[in-house]
């Protein structure tokens, strides 16, 4: 594959990509800057400027692969969340801008407790974690996850980001691995209904299968979390944890349930869908 210049294989890749992507330019402007490891503005600066070949092939590859179904983030191998950069691979959930409504919540009610302890519950990414500690200089962390490939990427980005010394990773099964109660629990759980996996968009579909699914109603993460987190929440401590856009009523009768004198809402995101369940004892 060759390109007289950028303006010529941006066209081609946009045409490429239009049957597989909502923004096919802006897509396929992603993957050529990630091929240059250039700003975007290089793109506007620069139409001009012709590819190598090497370049060429790269870029050819990098959008048939999107083409193909892969998403976008694990062929660039990053994504932006919550303002910051975090580095993503197959081993985790991509960052949605939904979930920054979780870490919204959770940081208004830190800035009352600055000196908090807090666990994010099957961390993927780290984003939240790292989104936290990033913002609450004085927040202590726990981050859990099940699989050790997740850690390892989420050890990467507290790194990256410089918060990697607050940040205490472990492995286990949601809140089993925690050591002490904390005053604060985040969490982006699964919570997709197992019958809902072949109606799930081919991109969503290559992301890991345990970091969505979850049993009949897709609410069985969200139950053992609940009930776990009876015996490992502090008293006037604070339990956040995203939800799917129509489990609100459920999961609110959940809460009611695992903790009947807390005051329980759930909380809309940007586009007034149900999102964040929220717990404060």
């Amino acid at each position: 594959m060759s390109f007289n210049d950028l303006t010529t294989a941006l066209h081609w890749a946009s045409a490429q990509l239009a049957p597989y992507a909502d923004r096919p330019q802006v897509e396929a402007e992603l993957l050529l800057i990630h091929v240059l490891a250039q700003p975007r503005a290089y793109l506007w600066a620069h139409p001009e400027a012709t590819l190598t070949p090497q370049q060429a092939a790269d870029y050819a590859t990098c959008v048939q692969r999107r083409a193909a179904g892969e998403p976008l983030p694990y062929i660039t191998g990053q994504i932006e969340f919550f303002g910051l950069t975090f580095t993503v691979t197959p081993d985790v959930l991509i960052p949605r801008p939904e979930t920054e409504t979780l870490v919204e919540a959770a940081l208004d009610w830190l800035k009352a407790h600055p000196d908090a302890v807090a666990v994010d519950v099957g961390t993927g990414s780290g984003c939240i974690a790292v989104a936290l500690a990033v913002h609450a200089p004085s927040l202590r962390l726990y981050a859990t996850d099940i699989s050790s490939a997740a850690l390892q990427v989420a050890r990467a980005n507290a790194e990256r980001h410089a918060v990697a010394e607050r940040i205490a990773f472990l492995e286990g099964d949601l809140l089993t691995p925690l050591p002490e109660p904390v005053d604060l629990i985040v969490s982006n759980p699964p919570y997709v209904a197992d019958d809902e996996w072949d109606v799930l968009p081919l991109s969503v579909r290559q992301e890991p299968r345990t970091a969505l699914l979850s049993g009949a109603d897709g609410l069985d993460a969200i139950r053992r979390l609940l009930a776990q987190a009876q015996t490992r929440l502090r008293p006037g401590g604070l339990l956040l944890v995203e939800i799917g856009e129509r489990q609100g009523e459920a999961a609110r009768a959940l809460a009611c349930a695992a903790f009947p004198k807390a005051n329980i809402v759930v909380l809309p995101d940007l586009a007034a869908k149900d999102r964040v369940l929220e717990i404060a004892l």
